[in-house]
This record gives C-alpha cells, structure tokens and sequence, in this order.
C-alpha cells in the first residue's frame, strides 16, 4: 500500500509540475530541483544534474527522459511510468483543447498578450535554474572551459547537440585521465 501511494504522489508532483510549469523543458527543470530536492528530500541536486545529463544524451523528449529516470531512481519501472504520465498528462489534455477550439483562439489578441507575458517570464526561470545547478554541475577549471566553449558553440552555430554532448564527454576524458589514472592506483 505504501508504494502505491508513493507511485501516486509521484504522479501528483509530475501532474503539477506539467500542468503548472511554462517555456519546455529547461523550466520543468528547475521545478524538479525545487520539488524533488529542496522541497522533498527525493533526491540530491548532483542526482539531477546525473539525470539531466543523461536526459539530454539520449532520444526523445528530454523532460520526459528526465522525468522516467527521477521516477525509476524513486520506484523502479512503475515510478518511472508514473512521472512520465503524470508530466505528459497535462500537456497532451492542453494540446487537445487547444487543437479544438484552435480556429477561435488562433487570432484572439487577449490570448497573444497572455502567451507573450507568460514567454517573458522563462529566460530568468531557466537562468535561475542554472545558477542552482552549476555548483554540482561545473567543477574546476578545466568544467568552466567546457563550458565556455560549449555555450559559445551553442550561441553562434547550429551544431547539432548530440555531437557537442560527445565532444565534452570525449574533452572531460581526456582532461580528467590523469586524475582518474591517480585514483585508480
């Protein structure tokens, strides 16, 4: 009984966080690391920024990614099931509505002033949530270079992310094979 009802919290904290989190993926993000590392204890702030990690390196959406590895850590393949429905829930209720009612709302000037003061607010939620995560996401100097160099590369060029992603894996090797050849011995 008692994971039945940690299944369904999960799939409640997933629902909100879906339901009540605007601009994609970066700001349910930072919803996450506030619900499930400083308001609930679920997990650590390096945890997350493991998973994100990962959420991004592999296909498909990369919250809904994210959201299956939080949910497995927490309760195995049913708590991974149950985070990725309860975050996609409310999204694909919306995207019904609006497919519905779309020729009405396509050119209501009330619901382009609301989606454009909704927007706004985005850039400092996803800024907001990085400032939190570089602490455990960016680690010596050697992290603020890969890191430089991966924003710059981000900001001017279309490179695909997926390549960006393996070159600081193949960059973070490189770098750190003395550190990890010293540890090991």
């Amino acid at each position: 009984m008692k994971r039945y009802k940690r299944l369904l919290e999960i799939f409640y904290v997933m629902a909100k966080i879906g339901l009540f989190t605007f601009g994609g993926g970066w700001s349910i993000i930072a919803q996450m690391q506030n619900e499930f590392v400083d308001k609930r204890g679920w997990m650590d702030e390096e945890q997350v920024v493991d998973f994100m990690s990962l959420a991004k390196s592999f296909p498909g959406v990369m919250i809904i990614n994210m959201s299956v590895f939080c949910g497995y850590a927490m309760e195995g393949v049913a708590g991974g099931v149950a985070a990725a429905v309860g975050l996609s829930l409310p999204a694909l209720a919306a995207i019904a509505a609006v497919t519905f009612f779309y020729s009405s709302l396509r050119d209501n000037i009330y619901v382009a002033k609301v989606l454009n003061g909704v927007r706004s607010v985005v850039v400092p939620i996803i800024v907001s949530a990085c400032l939190k995560l570089k602490k455990t996401a960016v680690k010596g100097r050697p992290a603020y270079v890969i890191l430089a160099i991966s924003f710059v590369v981000c900001a001017v060029t279309g490179l695909n992310k997926l390549i960006l992603v393996l070159a600081a894996l193949v960059a973070g090797l490189l770098i750190w094979k003395g550190e990890i050849g010293d540890d090991l011995s």
